[in-house]
């Protein structure tokens, strides 16, 4: 890759890595509705921005209106169900944590995708590197499950299940988004699911707690505009010019960049746990990509 490529692996890699932070701090003062509805609907503003500044991939009202029950699910899938499990999630465990979590993604997506995708099967290659992936996850997971039920496992659990609604999502979007730009494809996501959540906001809180720190709207506008917005401008530009097997190689950054900023600026606790559990993670993720091109690790935080 050139100089640039790789200024903008690291940059995505980075930017993703420190949503994890971002959404720690911002949950200390407001609900996970509220901190995702914000979060979307900042992603959705940058992208039509973008959208409507670059003039392309604008489809028209028949195929639009044909479209939006996908995107709908998308809104669900990709945007609104993994995202407020994350953030929740994060109420009860370290962000280091989420972001290892959610590295398994691409796991995930390597068991759903033979069940929405006929040409897609497990192989020994794949199955291999989802045994260790898994073992990783477990290991994670094993002093809270060893402790009984308890918040801390719930929020491991949830993080986990946002992986699962994220690989849907992405093996979904894979069949649905043909033929739209992936601005476009980005900004109805968005808009769905900050819909999506701020209905469900409204619903459940009555009338939402808005941010009371500074901090905090740093924080949503961070997650909006960067680690939604932006990082997916540069991820689906770094795959035009450099393909799916180097462009996903960035999933190995946001655990690493997680961790250490949940150490170095939350003080979270740095346990050996974390560390194997993190490489047999993504240790499982090399194996699968060794014989596969690993068209379904896309991920969005």
């Amino acid at each position: 890759m050139k100089t640039k490529d790789w200024l903008l692996f690291w940059l995505l890699g980075i930017v993703w890595g420190t949503s994890f932070l971002w959404i720690k701090i911002a949950v200390a003062d407001v609900s996970p509705l509220v901190l995702v509805g914000f979060r979307a609907l900042f992603a959705a503003l940058g992208l039509a921005l973008i959208v409507l500044f670059q003039r392309r991939g604008l489809p028209g009202w028949p195929e639009l209106r044909r479209r939006l029950p996908d995107f709908l699910v998308l809104g669900l899938a990709n945007i609104a169900f993994p995202w407020v499990l994350i953030s929740w999630g994060e109420q009860y465990i370290d962000s280091g944590i989420a972001s290892i979590l959610n590295s398994a993604m691409p796991l995930f997506a390597l068991i759903i995708a033979p069940l929405m995708i006929p040409a897609e099967r497990i192989t020994l290659p794949k199955l291999a590197g989802l045994l260790t992936g898994f073992l990783g996850v477990i290991l994670l997971m094993l002093p809270s499950i060893r402790a009984g039920w308890s918040s801390h496992l719930l929020g491991m659990g949830a993080c986990v299940l946002a992986t699962v609604f994220y690989a849907f999502g992405t093996v979904y979007a894979r069949i649905k988004n043909r033929g739209l730009s992936p601005q476009m494809a980005a900004l109805l996501q968005h808009t769905f699911g900050s819909a999506i959540v701020w209905l469900a906001a409204f619903a459940f809180e009555g009338q939402p707690v808005m941010p009371s720190l500074p901090i905090t709207w740093l924080a949503l506008l961070w997650l909006g505009l960067l680690g939604s917005c932006l990082a997916y401008i540069i991820y689906f530009d770094l795959l035009a010019r450099v393909g799916v097997t180097r462009v996903t190689l960035v999933l190995y950054v946001p655990p690493l960049v997680g961790v250490l900023l949940g150490v170095l600026l939350l003080q979270e606790a740095f346990h050996w746990q974390a560390v194997l559990g993190a490489l047999l993670i993504l240790s499982g993720i090399s194996i699968v990509n060794l014989k596969q091109r690993p068209e379904l690790a896309e991920i969005s935080e």
